[in-house]
């Protein structure tokens, strides 16, 4: 089962926001042909200087966008594990990181060369007022 290996990506995701290296987060590579093509995952500055995870899921013909506090986020992701993504991938300025689940529904992390240099703007900001 996946669910023990998407926990630990989960876990990366929440360590790439607490250590500042966040730069984005999506789900990709669907099962068939869906409505749902992609799911964004960003982060949001609140006026109180918390923050929260906006998330956009892309359909074929509307964008909707939702704002969730950071764990409501990750389980909302989880829910589309399988139905209909195949992969998420997060993107630090240390590594890339990659959960992926296959037709056996293991799953698996893969960690490759960073692909930004630099953390998102609102983690930047973040940073910059101390909120991590």
């Amino acid at each position: 089962m996946y669910e023990p290996i998407f926990a630990l990506f989960c876990e990366r995701v929440k360590e790439s926001i607490q250590n500042g290296t966040f730069a984005k987060l999506t789900l990709a590579k669907t099962m068939g042909d869906t409505e749902l093509k992609n799911v964004y995952f960003r982060l949001v500055l609140n006026e109180d200087n918390t923050f929260s995870i906006s998330l956009t899921f892309r359909y074929k013909t509307e964008e909707v966008e939702s704002i969730h506090t950071l764990d409501e986020a990750l389980l909302i992701l989880g829910t589309h594990i399988k139905k209909p993504f195949l992969t998420a991938l997060l993107f630090t300025t240390n590594d890339d990181v990659t959960f992926k689940v296959n037709k056996k529904n293991a799953g698996s992390i893969i960690e490759q060369a960073p692909t930004f240099k630099n953390a998102s703007p609102v983690m930047l900001e973040m940073i910059e007022k101390g909120i991590v």
